[in-house]
């Protein structure tokens, strides 16, 4: 019988509990709130938006590998780890197509609900895994933390600027990325529930696989993006970012 997290806690333990993995999910969505209301309010030079971009793909790289990846072995092996990021990566790479094909990844769909669609199909397995490392006990991952929140950034920065040159009014722009962001903060709860719930060969697959959603849309999206606004200096930056991200882990 599954035992969760909660089972032999009282009601205090409950509430306190719940409120931890979804005040840490709010932390980290709220980012894509921030950017969302900054890109509103003014239109951000692309190479700084790429620089951001950069700097939150390496620690996304580095997050991966020592927060999911390396944890996955620690804790199933490596068959389980395999089949997750085989998995992840092929239900990101049919999602992020569909949403493709309605416009989601392109400046045609910026005003509309498929915008939405895709930063979902990118936030919520980044925002589980932080509810995973709650569930499995290793407590919140700061270099985990820290990227997510860097990297919401230039997604919503640039999305709400596009939003808004093509004519949506900022009210709509806003409460959409709102609800943005409280989807993926209750991802976090999900994770932690999902996570501690499970024996260890599916933690580490359910590890896998946000692992392989989050390198098929590094590479796929986030890294030629960066690429495409900073220039030469996106690689530069990326190796700061990981840099930052594996010495939180290192402490953390």
């Amino acid at each position: 019988m599954t035992q969760w997290p909660w089972a032999h806690a009282g009601r205090v333990d409950i509430v306190v509990t719940v409120l931890s993995a979804l005040l840490w999910g709010a932390v980290a969505s709220s980012s894509l709130v921030i950017g969302a209301v900054l890109g509103v309010i003014h239109r951000w030079d692309d190479r700084l938006v790429g620089a951001v971009l950069g700097f939150g793909a390496g620690a996304l790289i580095s997050s991966v590998s020592f927060e999911l990846v390396e944890e996955g072995l620690a804790v199933s092996g490596g068959l389980p780890v395999a089949l997750g990021l085989a998995a992840g990566g092929v239900v990101f790479f049919l999602g992020d197509r569909g949403v493709e094909k309605i416009g989601g990844r392109s400046a045609g769909g910026a005003a509309g609900l498929p915008l939405l669609l895709g930063a979902l199909l990118d936030g919520v397995p980044e925002q589980a895994v932080l509810g995973i490392g709650l569930g499995s006990g290793q407590g919140v991952s700061v270099a985990l933390l820290v990227a997510i929140f860097v990297s919401n950034l230039p997604e919503s920065i640039g999305s709400a600027t596009d939003m808004r040159a093509a004519g949506t009014k900022s009210r709509p722009i806003i409460i959409g990325w709102s609800v943005v962001a409280v989807v993926c903060a209750l991802a976090t709860l999900g994770g932690y529930a999902m996570s501690a719930g499970v024996d260890d060969r599916l933690t580490g697959a359910i590890d896998g696989f946000a692992a392989g959603a989050l390198l098929v849309m590094l590479v796929s999206a986030m890294i030629p993006e960066a690429k495409k606004k900073a220039g030469d200096t996106a690689g530069l930056v990326a190796v700061l970012g990981f840099a930052v991200a594996a010495g939180l882990s290192a402490v953390s």
